[in-house]
């Protein structure tokens, strides 16, 4: 047991490599730059866990439309272990991918930190994301942006997680001693790129190591009696919390995804519309899990500014 645990986090750190030279070869090649005028707020502790900070950066608009989003960079639910390693947060080549035509378009946007394997397992990082939430709704006030109206982004695990800010119901505690926790954590619209919507189906060497470390538990592809804890996989799927009322979903998923198959998002997508939630799949043909920006792709990042505009922003006015 204790080799398949290393051998899982070996293969899940050399994923996550290959994403981050990947996606700066992507990145490089399309020449995505920040926003030159937008303000960063960094390090704002939005809870505590166990005496550990819990941390996002907060990116202003130079012209704020009075909205928020939330951004979790995809990682593979992981994180390195060393004291000097950099923060989900500071992930930037999916920061400035994501972040820059939000704030082009007005919107605030919070980059969250995580708890992340291997330290880390289910259901911490999701619980994170809703204390994010629920943090950034306390204090709209003091962000300027409408705490009924908040969206949710995310690319691969952060699609997972951003997805789960969707579906789940996310009640407050009333009765909690923070007040922060007394906030809903359920999130108005979502946009999540390569999601992994059904941890139950993932067969790729890859995929089974990073699911598996991210739940704590073997995962052993179509023999749910050998995969023990099968149910945390399931709980940790947002194609099994869909419901009628879900928010609005907007999803982009590469043809050519073998990491994260796009049949994810078509039956994410099946199950939203079945559930009578307005959802949109943009199908990027040639690209895989790390080359979503090709010259001749669809204009998905304008695309997910449109449908935050749309279900978002134009829904509360």
């Amino acid at each position: 047991m204790k080799r398949v645990r290393v051998l899982v986090r070996v293969v899940a750190i050399i994923a996550l490599l290959a994403f981050g030279s990947s996606a700066l070869e992507a990145q490089q090649a399309n020449n995505t730059k920040p926003a030159a005028e937008a303000r960063i707020e960094s390090n704002v502790i939005y809870g505590m866990y166990s005496g550990l900070a819990l941390l996002m950066d907060v990116h202003h608009s130079s012209h704020p439309n009075g909205y928020g989003v939330i951004l979790i960079p995809g990682s593979g639910w992981l994180a390195p272990l060393g004291y000097d390693a950099a923060p989900l947060k500071n992930e930037t080549l999916q920061v400035n991918l994501f972040s820059t035509p939000l704030l082009a378009a007005g919107y605030t946007v919070f980059v969250v930190d995580h708890r992340a394997t291997p330290r880390f397992h289910y259901p911490a990082p999701v619980e994170d994301a809703q204390r994010a939430v629920r943090f950034i709704r306390f204090h709209a006030r003091d962000y300027g942006i409408n705490p009924g109206r908040i969206g949710a982004m995310g690319y691969s695990s952060g699609a997972n997680l951003a997805s789960m800010l969707g579906v789940l119901d996310g009640k407050g505690d009333p009765a909690d001693p923070d007040t922060v926790n007394h906030e809903s954590a359920r999130v108005q619209c979502v946009v999540s790129g390569g999601t992994p919507s059904d941890l139950t189906t993932t067969q790729t060497p890859a995929g089974v190591a990073f699911i598996s470390t991210y739940i704590g538990k073997p995962f052993f592809p179509g023999n749910k009696q050998m995969t023990e804890g099968y149910k945390d996989f399931e709980d940790a799927s947002p194609l099994f919390h869909v419901a009628a009322g879900d928010p609005p979903f907007f999803l982009f998923h590469g043809e050519k995804d073998t990491l994260v198959p796009i049949d994810q998002a078509e039956r994410f997508e099946q199950a939203l519309e079945k559930a009578g939630v307005p959802a949109k799949l943009v199908r990027i043909p040639n690209a895989t899990h790390v080359s979503l920006i090709l010259p001749d792709g669809p204009d998905f990042l304008g695309d997910a500014v449109r449908w935050f505009d749309q279900y978002l922003k134009a829904a509360s006015n």
